[in-house]
């Protein structure tokens, strides 16, 4: 059978059956998608490819899904440091982009955002951030998945003027993008304490009708569910209850701030929620309750959130982070265990996603959204176990091959679809503008 690429790797772990290692195995794939997983014997006397990839050092896992982003946040990686999210927000962060966020930033800073996820194996992000449709152009250009949410706030921008505008500009940008294979859209209001309940209630009624999920910050510090409570008399989730908007297709970022009931609640109506540590950890944010809520049978994904909050994009690194605080905040070592931190950055973030029957995992039929991760080098020997050695062990360069639909994005760790120089010129020059903000501002 003639089929496009054949790829035999020393491991296959393809995360769904979750506690499933393949060794010695190969997977083939035509068209874009998975057609077999098979013993790389057997593959070789099956299939006849037109192109044949030796990994035979390394683990195939799903591509990384990145399920909370601020891609164009990329260009303030390191702008303001060692402060709390308020402070940060309103003194350095909202003075900045007030200045400089248009469409060249965005572009500028989604596609540094889009290299760097590719170089560390992710195949899928989901962002939010103004001018989605820059973003969503550099996508379809990178030929990398995304999640593109439409924005929604209450004060205006460079983008839009008040929460009806943006709703507009977000409904005109999802028929735009509705032919586009790659990506899919959602509805993004920013969060409890920057939306009113009059957008709220138009973007429920919206997202009923056109079948649109809803993804925000929600919980992400004590200070939000305080201004809540003194605001309308209620912890924001409750307000977001009362207001109809939890359903399954809700996922929450954050929720560092949680009580038992609420973890009860999200459980019944099957809301997912989107981890991310290292961000709340540097922003002393709250610590998500992570083993509780995957207990209690939610859904669990992981993001990063934005470089200029974390600051890099990586999901190594995130894996292994919330490996290790979920397992100090419940003080029980095994709690998330390996095998769970992938699949939370994996199937679990195409879940959030509602994106679950076309990516994930590496099953037959869905998309070749395909990560290669050399493990024979010193920093991941004596190899034992390969997913606790990806997770506690290897690090973002050792990401060697990224596939996304069956298109190799990256090759060997050298990037096909995008100009690393080029990127490097451009956020060059964004540093230098950028650093005169930072004095003005501090000044």
């Amino acid at each position: 059978m003639n089929i496009d690429t054949l790829i035999a790797a020393r491991w296959i772990i393809p995360v769904e059956p979750g506690d499933r290692i393949w060794e010695q195995y190969a997977l083939a794939m035509s068209a874009g998608k998975i057609v077999d997983i098979l013993p790389q014997r057997e593959a070789n006397e099956k299939y006849r490819a037109a192109e044949i990839v030796d990994l035979d050092q390394h683990a195939l896992i799903p591509g990384f899904i990145n399920a909370h982003t601020h891609a164009a946040m990329s260009l303030m990686r390191g702008f303001a440091d060692d402060l709390p999210l308020m402070e940060w927000l309103h003194r350095y962060i909202w003075p900045l982009e007030r200045q400089w966020m248009g469409e060249a930033f965005v572009r500028d800073g989604t596609e540094l955002a889009i290299a760097e996820m590719i170089r560390g194996g992710v195949t899928c992000f989901n962002d939010m951030y103004f001018f989605p449709e820059i973003a969503a152009k550099q996508v379809v250009h990178a030929g990398i998945r995304a999640c593109i949410g439409l924005i929604v706030v209450d004060f205006p921008s460079a983008w839009a003027d008040n929460a009806n505008a943006y709703i507009d500009k977000g409904l005109a940008l999802h028929e735009t993008l509705s032919e586009q294979p790659l990506i899919r859209t959602v509805f993004a209001p920013h969060a409890p304490y920057s939306v009113s309940d009059d957008a709220l209630l138009r973007l429920r009624d919206l997202a009923g009708e056109r079948g649109l999920p809803v993804h925000m910050h929600v919980h992400e510090t004590r200070d939000e569910v305080d201004q809540g409570l003194e605001r309308y008399q209620m912890r924001p989730l409750r307000r977001l209850q009362q207001l109809g908007l939890l359903e399954p297709s809700f996922t929450a970022f954050h929720m560092t701030q949680m009580i038992d009931e609420e973890i009860e609640n999200l459980a019944e109506v099957g809301c997912s929620v989107v981890h991310c540590p290292e961000s709340n950890l540097k922003l002393a944010s709250g610590f998500c309750p992570v083993a509780k809520l995957l207990d209690a049978g939610i859904n669990v994904a992981l993001g990063t959130d934005s470089a200029a909050s974390n600051n890099d994009l990586d999901m190594l690194g995130e894996m292994k982070t919330a490996a290790l605080l979920a397992k100090g905040v419940a003080g029980n070592a095994a709690v998330v265990p390996a095998h769970t931190a992938l699949r939370m950055a994996t199937l679990n973030g195409a879940k959030a996603l509602g994106i679950d029957v076309e990516t994930g995992s590496l099953t037959i039929g869905k998309s070749a959204d395909i990560t290669a991760i050399r493990l024979d080098t010193l920093e991941t020997q004596p190899l034992f176990e390969p997913v606790s050695q990806i997770v506690y062990a290897a690090n973002r360069n050792q990401v060697s091959d990224v596939w996304v639909a069956g298109r190799q994005l990256l090759k060997s760790r050298e990037l096909t679809t995008l100009d690393q120089a080029a990127i490097q010129e451009k956020t060059t020059v964004w540093s230098a503008r950028l650093r005169n903000t930072k004095q003005d501002t501090a000044a």
